[in-house]
């Protein structure tokens, strides 16, 4: 098959460099203002270049992947629905779940697939902890923690336009605990600091911040997030039940040191980059995007699915700043 990549930056170039190893993939169709990552493209892809997403859309070109500017993803998801070709879309689907909300009714009842990017889904580990919850191995949930927190914060420019802490970081714990838990949150409460780069406390934002979400049947999961981590870029996600407790990322490159005497465990080199922890499900993902594609499979993740992430990380939002608990209720009304 013949795809199309809209934007090369970071990672629509660690895309197309994906999409390239494929077996699936035949060929692909690439755009970007940066007329360097284009001609890089074409020299170890092979892929052909075009001057605009119009041009991709135009160039027969069976599915399209939006890895552009978050402005931008609205527009472009649009423009291939109604050119009937497959997306696969970044996080977020737009800057606020307002604007999320449009591209969802015009989506809706096209006929046409729109995958989101919330890579968590195809960690090995993650769907591993998935199938437990839902044979009922664990038993009844009491208990989940999911953790991210990164080796260094973002430059400036992007803590200024990424809507905080919750929306761009938290946001993959949220829709990781939906997903792996199969319940909805119906509530949160959030806190939050500053302890490292003032830029970060001068955008309004903070760099570490935690949530206690409530589930739908009375689970509770506690959210932790940071933008300073020195030892690595640390992933994990915990699921306590009333038979069994699980973990995933605890394993030898996790990034933290244990001090108990006697004990060598973690042994490895910590991750340090979140495409070296999600190496392997980058790739299934986009495999999973090419089945989207050929139409033997649905979207594994859609508008809907991540605008849900979106309302828990504005509540979260609203919590931070306003220091109470607040009902998804309440955001989606408001």
């Amino acid at each position: 098959m013949r795809i199309g990549i809209m934007g090369l930056g970071r990672i629509g170039s660690f895309r197309a460099e994906t999409l390239a190893g494929l077996d699936g993939v035949d060929s692909l169709v690439v755009t970007d203002p940066v007329a360097a990552a284009v001609a890089t493209a074409a020299e170890r892809f092979g892929a052909a270049v075009v001057d605009s997403p119009e041009a991709v859309l135009a160039a027969g070109v069976d599915g399209v992947v939006i890895a552009a500017a978050t402005d931008t993803h609205p527009d472009l998801i649009l423009a291939a629905v109604k050119a009937g070709i497959p997306v696969f879309c970044e996080k977020p689907v737009a800057r606020g779940v307002e604007e999320s909300l449009e591209v969802l009714r015009a989506v809706e009842g096209s006929g046409v697939e729109v995958h989101i990017g919330y890579n968590r889904r195809f960690d090995a580990g993650c769907a591993a902890a998935r199938r437990a919850v839902l044979s009922g191995e664990l038993g009844d949930l009491h208990t989940v923690r999911s953790t991210t927190l990164d080796p260094a914060p973002p430059p400036p420019a992007y803590v200024a336009v990424s809507g905080g802490i919750f929306r761009d970081c938290g946001v993959h714990d949220f829709d990781i605990v939906r997903w792996v838990t199969g319940r909805e949150v119906v509530e949160v409460y959030a806190t939050g600091g500053n302890r490292g780069a003032e830029y970060i406390r001068e955008a309004g934002d903070v760099d570490t911040a935690s949530a206690l979400l409530t589930l739908d049947d009375g689970t509770i999961a506690v959210i932790s997030n940071s933008r300073h981590n020195a030892r690595g870029h640390d992933v994990r996600l915990e699921l306590h039940g009333m038979k069994d407790s699980i973990a995933v990322g605890l394993e030898d490159r996790l990034p933290l040191r244990s001090v108990e005497p006697g004990t060598t465990f973690p042994a490895g080199t910590p991750h340090t980059f979140f495409m070296d922890r999600f190496a392997d499900a980058y790739h299934a993902e986009l495999t999973a995007f090419t089945e989207v594609v050929a139409g033997t499979r649905p979207s594994p993740c859609t508008v809907a699915d991540a605008i849900e992430a979106s309302w828990i990380a504005e509540a979260c939002t609203l919590s931070l700043r306003e220091h109470r608990p607040v009902l998804l209720d309440e955001v989606r009304k408001g």
